[in-house]
């Protein structure tokens, strides 16, 4: 969430968020956090722009 705070304008895919918080990009990783950020999206933090892209509620 911190990243969609500092970026609250940008639109993020899970393998960029991955390279900007400099985490491992392999598949499983990025799934993970794909899973993450679909929950977020369902609890109403995010919303989901477009498939696979994610951006902070304003």
């Amino acid at each position: 969430m911190n990243a969609f705070n500092q970026h609250s304008d940008q639109v993020f895919r899970a393998r960029k968020l991955h390279e900007l918080l400099d985490m491992p990009t392999d598949e499983a990783s990025v799934n993970i956090t794909r899973s993450r950020l679909g929950r977020l999206t369902r609890q109403g933090f995010l919303t989901q722009p477009g498939r696979g892209r994610y951006q902070k509620r304003t």
